[in-house]
């Protein structure tokens, strides 16, 4: 027969000594790859997510200033159809421009002075056209002239000397 050998037991209150427990390691190889996996998941989930609400943003831009250009085209054609109304036209060439039907009577109410009330209802006054500025070429062309000519300058006439025998009489 086999003899088994008792594992000495917990040691009772007064008892003999323990028997040392064998700690396990806290970190396993497959623990840490597990850790990594799941980092490597996260960090990948979260550059995803982070581009979703990126795009998700943008197309709720871009869907805004859709709606805000509908709203101003609709405005544009309304106003088109309105200038294709006679009657609107010729209630704002009157308005604007002060035109009359034919056989109507045109009056203009002075003030104190003599100038016309409602004067901002003429015509615009055209602005000057802006100046146009000169090309490169043509201003260095200019610089090249203007160095082959230099300019004559006039000489001085010698200042009067005052001295012992100027006839300063004092």
């Amino acid at each position: 027969m086999a003899t088994t050998a008792k594992r000495p037991g917990p040691a009772g209150p007064g008892g003999a000594a323990r028997t040392p427990r064998r700690e396990r390691p806290r970190v396993t190889s497959r623990g840490a790859i597990l850790a990594l996996v799941l980092a490597v998941l996260v960090v990948s989930y979260a550059s995803s997510l982070r581009a979703y609400l990126v795009q998700r943003e943008h197309i709720a831009d871009v869907k805004a200033e859709i709606a805000e250009r509908q709203d101003a085209i609709t405005a544009l054609e309304r106003e088109q159809r309105r200038w294709e109304d006679p009657v609107y036209l010729a209630s704002q060439a009157r308005a604007r421009f002060g035109y009359l039907m034919p056989g109507e009577t045109g009056f203009q109410v002075l003030d104190e002075d003599g100038e016309p009330l409602g004067a901002g209802n003429g015509l615009p006054e055209t602005e000057p056209e802006p100046e146009r500025p000169t090309a490169w070429w043509k201003t260095a062309w200019e610089s090249v002239e203007i160095a082959g000519r230099p300019q004559q300058v006039p000489e001085k006439e010698p200042a009067e000397q005052i001295g012992p025998g100027s006839g300063s009489g004092r």
